[in-house]
């Protein structure tokens, strides 16, 4: 899998959880990530999806995405047009979510990112490197298994399925 994605550095903390990314009294109105994404994290900054530029890069601390198990979480952060969360450490319900969704979950070690830093992330296979541009240092990331690498690759799971994904990893 190719991956290179040139952004801005979002901060927020560690024990984000899916309530915080987007609040569960938003999700009574709806479900639908297009106007969810206008309250993106507001528990924690009221003025940060209104913040948010194309190609923004989420880095959180430890246990990002915690709480309850729900694809919208990760939904709605692509939806804000941010393709990848860079993490120490993951929910795993949230890592598999984003994942099935096409969101890029990259843990690695976060705490010498800064708000607004210049970050590339990149990958021509196993390895995910995330070079900090602002900084000139460069951190190497857990790598992804093949097939969570590949379910990103299609865009997501529902992608994979389509395309036929599941036949080509059983023959492997």
């Amino acid at each position: 899998m190719t991956i290179h994605l040139d952004g801005r550095a979002r901060i927020v903390g560690a024990d984000i959880n899916t309530d915080y990314i987007i609040a569960s009294t938003r999700k009574r109105d709806t479900l639908d990530e297009q106007i969810l994404k206008h309250y993106l994290l507001e528990t924690v900054d009221p003025a940060f999806a209104a913040s948010v530029q194309p190609s923004d890069l989420l880095v959180a601390g430890t246990n990002f995405g915690c709480g309850s198990a729900m694809e919208i979480a990760a939904t709605v952060i692509l939806a804000a047009g941010i393709s990848a969360v860079l993490a120490r450490t993951f929910s795993r319900t949230f890592f598999r979510n984003a994942i099935n969704n096409g969101l890029l979950p990259v843990e690695c070690d976060t705490s010498d990112i800064g708000e607004g830093d210049r970050l590339v992330v990149s990958s021509n296979g196993a390895v995910i490197d995330v070079e900090n541009r602002t900084r000139g240092t460069t951190i190497v990331a857990a790598p992804l298994p093949a097939l969570m690498a590949d379910i990103l690759a299609a865009g997501g799971l529902v992608e994979f399925t389509r395309q036929g994904g599941w036949s080509r990893t059983e023959s492997a």
